[in-house]
Formats: C-alpha cells, structure tokens, sequence
C-alpha cells in the first residue's frame, strides 16, 4: 500500500517542471496523497495549473498565493477549507533574495531592503503559512511541515550570501515551529538538499561552477534530483517517519560529511 494514501497535501512553490517542489509532488502522487498547489501570480497559474494535470484529478486544486502577503496568506486557507476541512501536509518550497545581493562578496551589495524581502519569503513565511493553518484548525493532528534549505545555511558559500543567512533563519524557524506544534502531534522538518538546476538557482552567479564542485565533492560522486528531495519529503511527512521533527536532513549526495574533493 502507498505509505501516504489517504492523505492530503498544500505543496507551496511550484513554479516549473525543474523545481524541487515538482520532485516532491511527483513523489507525493506515486505515494497516493491528494494534491493542492498554489501560484505566485496570475503569470504562473495557467503554468502551475498544467503542471498539476500531469498528476490526474487527484491533483486538480490549484490557489493564488503571494506568501508576502498575509492576506493573500489568509485567502489560501479560506478557499482551500472550501474543498478540503482538513489536510495533512504542508510543503514550503519557496526562497528569493534579489539577484544582485547574490554575487561577490556578502557585504558588497547587502542593503537593508534585500535583507528583509530574503527573510520575509524565504524564512517567514513557513511560519505565516503554519500559523495560518494552524489557527484555522486545518492541519490534522500527526500531521507534518517541510521546508526546503541548503547547506549555505551552516557554512559560506560563494555568492550564496544573503540567502545562506536567510536559509539559517528558516533552520531555526523550523525547530520553533516543531516546538510549538509539537504538542498538537505534528511535526516539521527540513531538508537540506543538494544544489539543483532550478530557476531560483539560476539566480545565484556561477552556480554552474557550484554543480561542478558538489560533483566532484561529494561521496557519492554525482549531484542529485528532485525526485531524490521529493522521495525523502514524502518519507518525512508519512507516518514512518512518526518520531522524527525538528530536523535538518540532507540530501545531498554526501556533500555535508565530505572534507575536501578527491581531487583539486
């Protein structure tokens, strides 16, 4: 039997059929859960809306949401209540920093105004989304939270900037968030995945040289996919995974453990 049958999921960021938020819908949909999506504008609704038919009627439902906006925040849960009372899981994968605060050195370009747009997206608004389902009554008891990070968050990484100490800040909002719910049996976790071709990548100068450094570095000898993300998520939001919150697991191929490239 699917391990997440019965089960429904909000995913947040879907974007494209490149994104890690794709991996982990598709994973979801092997696993049996029922999907609902949201799009950040109404540019990307006929994208995410197609995108979401490949995943059959099961995944049809499909909401507008700027996470910037706590209105916006609060509509999602009013029309998702109108079809679903009640769901299971809830799925952030949704980061931004502006593009020139994310090449050079971390000082260089850093304002105050990017600083706060990049915690605002990439870390508040896992909080704002949890606190308005939470609220709502709709996150169902063993239900569970995931977030996507990157190891940036730990340690300096070229042009990352900004976005690493944003990801640190959706580290510790997730441990938080764990805690508060945690009462309530449900859990939150992150994943700290690999670099992958996504179009948020791509904003990140020289991330085709990122690609080549975590390939060479990495234990495994490859970098990974978003189905790879996607598969651990579905596992950490299913009830095997029941005693496990609060934690940053990486899926990085190795990266996190290995000390240096078998050759440089």
């Amino acid at each position: 039997m699917s391990f997440l049958a019965n089960k429904r999921a909000l995913i947040v960021g879907l974007a494209s059929k490149l994104s890690i938020a794709a991996g982990v819908a598709e994973a979801f949909h092997e696993q049996g859960c029922a999907l609902a999506f949201t799009y950040q504008n109404d540019k990307l609704k006929s994208r995410v809306i197609t995108m979401a038919e490949q995943w059959g009627s099961n995944a049809s439902l499909c909401f507008p949401c700027d996470v910037s906006s706590d209105e916006q925040i609060q509509a999602l849960f009013a029309d998702l209540s109108g079809q679903w009372e009640q769901f299971d899981i809830l799925v952030h994968s949704v980061a931004y920093a502006p593009g020139e605060l994310l090449e050079g050195q971390y000082l260089d370009h850093l304002n105050r105004q990017g600083f706060a747009m990049a915690h605002d997206i990439s870390s508040y608004s896992f909080a704002a989304l949890a606190k308005a389902a939470h609220e709502r009554h709709m996150l169902k008891e063993q239900g569970a939270l995931v977030t996507m990070t990157y190891i940036g968050a730990e340690r300096t990484i070229p042009n990352y900037n900004v976005m690493g100490v944003a990801k640190a800040s959706l580290e510790a909002n997730m441990r938080y968030i764990a805690a508060s719910l945690g009462k309530n049996n449900i859990r939150a976790n992150a994943i700290s995945a690999g670099p992958i071709r996504t179009l948020a990548a791509s904003g990140i100068k020289d991330f085709r040289s990122m690609l080549g450094y975590n390939e060479k570095t990495t234990l495994l000898k490859r970098n990974i996919t978003a189905k790879e993300v996607g598969n651990t998520a579905a596992f950490l939001c299913s009830d095997l995974a029941s005693g496990i919150t609060g934690q940053v697991v990486h899926v990085d191929a190795g990266f996190q453990v290995a000390g240096m490239p078998d050759s440089i």
